[in-house]
């Protein structure tokens, strides 16, 4: 029972993704369009100041130099914390072709997770990352929103995921 307690309690995927930042098709054929889309659906979406678009990018760019965020099971999860974020920000794409984004695993990715937070509040990225993480792991998960053809299937179907986690 205390663990039902502790779960329920957890940050939510639905909670922090922005369902008008969800892509279900990407146009990018690259790991950098793929990123550069996904910011730029933040800012059409108003979640991001689109005149900052351009340093998301970058930042998110900067961070996969370091290392690729490309997880393996043909997902990547570019995130960055970054300054003047108010609340962990998620924008979703997806490729049927599949991008190369120097996974570990070598392989395409088709499930693009983007995750933008707060600079000054780590505890709080790492708990979106949790969110995100809980869900992609999850094999029908993945291949559930890899076969939606809209935003608003992809959003419910992660309100659903959230429900019975």
């Amino acid at each position: 029972m205390h663990k039902a307690l502790y779960r329920s309690d957890m940050m939510k995927l639905s909670d922090i993704i922005v369902p008008d930042a969800i892509i279900p098709s990407l146009a990018a054929t690259t790991r950098d369009e793929a990123i550069a889309e996904l910011i730029g659906a933040l800012a059409a979406a108003g979640a991001v100041s689109g005149d900052r678009a351009g340093e998301f990018t970058d930042a998110i760019l900067a961070r996969e130099a370091q290392s690729s965020t490309g997880i393996g099971n043909g997902i990547a999860f570019p995130h960055v914390r970054i300054k003047d974020i108010k609340q962990p920000l998620v924008a979703i794409g997806c490729s049927a072709a599949g991008i190369e984004f120097n996974s570990i695993d070598a392989k395409p990715v088709g499930l693009v997770v983007l995750l933008l937070s707060n600079l000054e509040d780590p505890g709080e990225h790492l708990e979106a990352m949790e969110a995100v993480f809980r869900h992609v792991q999850r094999q029908a998960f993945r291949a559930g929103v890899l076969s939606c053809q809209t935003r608003d299937e992809i959003a419910d179907l992660v309100q659903k995921a959230d429900e019975i986690d």
